[in-house]
């Protein structure tokens, strides 16, 4: 199950659309759908779509700082093969992987409301039961990893947020989580290239 390329569920989301499709006609400026096969084992769910990513290519953390972190890190631990060129019709794909988010359209200012997080739980409620092969979940950040929560119906002070953490949800998939990859995060140190290659490191044993 997936939005409509006209959702309607947030108005506000809507209106934002709609806008950028004034300002840029040439870009996707609608629900971003998943990357990768319904079969993978691992999801990684991040926030939302980027106004200049994958609201402009239609792909997930396709076009900005974060996919290129992403998309390389993948690649290194055999998730991805290909050549990543920061827009949809590169010969990149994934490999056991899927990539969402937790709200499908791009917010203003990168912030969704808790009203839009809701609206918009029923999708990746609906891609985790269509996983049948998933065995762990990355959350990329705090939102993320507390959406993820709500949609397997799990209370946050059981399961705080924590970079790296591994949380072995009972008769779940497994939850990792990893502070996002974005620029700002990476430019103030709070994430490094070996910190975020220490998560994978964790989602391969699990895997494999």
């Amino acid at each position: 199950m997936q939005p409509s390329p006209n959702c309607s569920l947030c108005p506000r989301l809507l209106q934002y659309r709609l806008k950028n499709r004034s300002s840029f006609p040439q870009w996707h400026n609608a629900p971003v759908k998943p990357f990768g096969g319904l079969d993978s084992q691992l999801l990684i769910v991040g926030l939302a779509p980027g106004l200049k990513g994958a609201n402009q290519t239609g792909r997930p953390f396709t076009g900005d700082y974060a996919g290129d972190l992403l998309y390389k890190t993948l690649m290194e631990f055999g998730f991805a093969e290909g050549e990543y060129q920061k827009h949809a019709e590169d010969n990149l794909f994934l490999k056991d992987c899927r990539i969402t988010n937790g709200v499908r359209c791009v917010p203003p200012k990168n912030k969704p409301t808790g009203t839009e997080i809701k609206s918009c739980a029923k999708f990746l409620e609906a891609e985790i039961k269509g996983m049948k092969n998933l065995i762990c979940i990355l959350a990329l950040g705090g939102i993320a990893h507390t959406t993820v929560l709500a949609v397997l119906n799990q209370k946050r002070a059981k399961w705080p947020f924590k970079h790296a953490a591994i949380h072995h949800l009972p008769n779940l998939p497994i939850l990792v989580d990893s502070y996002h990859c974005s620029r700002y995060n990476t430019n103030t140190g709070r994430l490094t290239n070996v910190m975020f290659n220490e998560v994978f490191l964790k989602i391969k044993k699990l895997l494999y």
